[in-house]
């Protein structure tokens, strides 16, 4: 695989049991470029390692005052020049190419995964470790896999001039090849260590990104309330231990490269003191000497990649095992046995909730997170996942829950697509992409609805008013307007309309919205509940919602009580004969229940549309 072929067809099945694990997985997807990078890093070694033999034979060809040896030494230098260039540069080429194609391998199977867990991915893990994975931990696997193929390199030269050594001069080759494992495994007891230290590093420094993120989300927030100096404290105080942590992990691993300095300078004494005595004696010529001396100083270049490995080890299993933990989640689902999308009524049997093909359906929840729970499972996001004992992950079952059905057939034996294409569900907190408005309305849709008429119905008049004024570049067309990163510059309304809007361009078969009106006024609420079931007319419609507003144009309102659907009706038919939905909508306390209407009094505490639009 080259750079130029990138991206894969198919970045592969990746093995997801633990860190470790991955990385010999994506070592072995790569196994031609890593045999490409070490043959060429055994070229470059193994030719360094034969300038001692040229250097020695010069100065013995000096020695015997050998002219005709001498040219041959120097042929043999510049042979071995050649050789180092082409090996050395085609080392480094094939080296950053596994480099990268590592790191595409990683976020295309990241990408995927993304795609194939659509917004439960952040509800199951951090969106900041999403993006650490993607970022900087694709980096680092991307180093120890760079880094593999050299070091598998150096420690076949190693083993290649050691040999060649004792066969050369075994009087002087014994010393080197005995002190070379030393040498590579000396600072082996320490790593443990350092590794804990770099760790320990790393999560001081994810936790002040995570702050400093933080920080800048909500930074309108945090001016409004004056905490915008308490907040940089904090994170002054989390940048000093950043700043703690990373000292001490330094220092472990400048004492791992003293060390690695001071035995390598331990044996080349030995060997220049031992080997002086045998020359003095006669035992070796000094042209051997000097070759052995010069072999074993250049083996000191291919013993710094086992200190390299070690560190790119030390960072990249902690990042792989960040990968393992998004790239190990799934979406629960059964091999596709239908072709198409189907039609029909939406039906979850966990709770009971069942919203009719073509009518508006609300759905009044007490618990805001068990509306966000029971959206997700009518999208076919959130699933328990079964483990191989048959338990559930989170402990609530210990069965496989049933799936949603859609017409009749469960969302999980669906393709994905198919079952994207049936159920869109919209999140409370809707994340808009940076770009222009007419880019953020480019999505996948049936065709039916324009952009013109999705922005009618989401209310978004104001919206584009603003845009308009505030384009520059775009000839005062507010679809060619730049929309900042996650909409910053528009206020929540703003933002949660052309949410809306984008959902309703979508125009799946059944639509799942999530509090779509909880950051607009009454007024706009209204109009934008009207809206959506005009443009909705014929197609299912699921919104959770407590707004009265929304709730007296739905076609049917469902009370879901600890995840089960305990009455249905029409609004003022619940508010009337359900007090437990009557409790949610108008926000009773619990000193205010006992003096509320009976059944059959008549309802005055809730303005209806009719008069909020009388009064407007």
């Amino acid at each position: 695989m080259q750079i130029r072929d990138l991206p894969y067809s198919d970045p592969g099945d990746p093995d997801v049991r633990s860190g470790p694990r991955f990385l010999i997985w994506l070592g072995r997807s790569q196994i031609r470029g890593q045999l490409k990078a070490m043959s060429w890093g055994l070229l470059h070694q193994c030719s360094i390692a034969g300038l001692p033999l040229g250097v020695g034979f010069a100065v013995q060809a000096v020695v015997d005052r050998s002219g005709g040896r001498l040219a041959l030494a120097g042929g043999l230098i510049a042979v071995l020049g050649v050789l180092i260039s082409v090996g050395d540069t085609m080392l480094h080429r094939t080296a950053v190419t596994n480099w990268i194609t590592a790191a595409a391998r990683i976020q295309q199977l990241l990408a995927r995964k993304t795609a194939e867990l659509g917004s439960a991915l952040t509800r199951r893990v951090a969106a900041g470790e999403v993006v650490a994975v993607s970022t900087g931990d694709v980096e680092k696997i991307g180093w120890f896999v760079e880094a593999l193929s050299r070091f598998a390199a150096a420690a076949a030269a190693l083993v290649i001039v050691c040999a060649g050594l004792v066969l050369y001069l075994p009087s002087l080759g014994v010393l080197v090849a005995l002190a070379m494992p030393l040498l590579a495994l000396g600072v082996l007891p320490l790593l443990p260590r350092a590794t804990r230290r770099a760790d320990f590093q790393r999560e001081k420094a994810g936790k002040a990104t995570e702050l400093a993120s933080d920080t800048v989300a909500g930074l309108r927030v945090l001016r409004g309330i004056g905490g915008e100096e308490l907040f940089l404290g904090r994170y002054r105080r989390a940048s000093q231990e950043v700043r703690k942590a990373a000292v001490r992990s330094a220092r472990m691993w400048s004492l791992i490269s003293a060390i690695q300095v001071l035995l390598p300078g331990i044996l080349l004494i030995s060997l220049v003191t031992y080997g002086a005595a045998l020359a003095h004696d006669g035992k070796i010529d000094v042209g051997q000497l000097v070759t052995v001396y010069s072999a074993a100083t250049l083996l000191l270049f291919p013993l710094r990649h086992f200190e390299e490995i070690a560190m790119a080890y030390s960072f990249s299993r902690p990042s792989a095992q960040r990968a393992v933990r998004v790239l190990s989640l799934s979406r629960v689902a059964r091999p596709s046995t239908v072709d198409a999308s189907p039609t029909g009524d939406l039906y979850d049997p966990v709770s009971g909730l069942m919203a009719p093909e073509g009518l508006f359906t609300a759905v009044v929840c007490g618990d805001p997170d068990e509306a966000g729970r029971l959206a997700d499972r009518l999208g076919g996001h959130a699933q328990p996942e079964v483990t191989k004992d048959g338990a559930a992950e989170d402990g609530t079952a210990d069965h496989e829950v049933p799936s949603v059905l859609h017409g009749g057939v469960p969302l999980d034996e669906l393709d994905l697509d198919a079952a994207r294409t049936a159920v869109l569900v919209q999140d409370k907190d809707p994340v808009l992409l940076s770009g222009t408005l007419r880019e953020l309305l480019d999505v996948p849709s049936s065709g039916r609805v324009t952009a013109g008429d999705a922005l009618s119905a989401a209310q978004c008049d104001d919206v584009l008013n603003a845009l308009a004024q505030a384009s520059v570049d775009a000839d005062g067309d507010p679809m060619n307007t730049r929309i900042t990163e996650r909409g910053r510059s528009l206020s929540g309304g703003q933002r949660q309309r052309l949410a809306l809007a984008r959902s309703l361009v979508t125009d799946p078969e059944a639509l799942v919205l999530d509090e779509p009106t909880s950051a607009v006024d009454s007024h706009t609420e209204a109009r934008v509940a009207a809206g959506i079931k005009a443009l909705r007319k014929d197609r299912t419609t699921v919104a959770f919602a407590s707004s009265p507003l929304l709730l007296d144009l739905a076609d049917r309102v469902a009370l879901v009580h600890r995840g089960t659907v305990v009455a249905v009706g029409t609004h003022r038919e619940l508010l009337r004969g359900e007090p437990r939905y009557r409790a949610v909508v108008t926000r009773e306390t619990d000193d205010e229940i006992p003096d509320r209407p009976r059944n059959g009094e008549a309802i005055h505490a809730i303005d209806t549309i009719e008069e909020i639009e009388e009064r407007a």
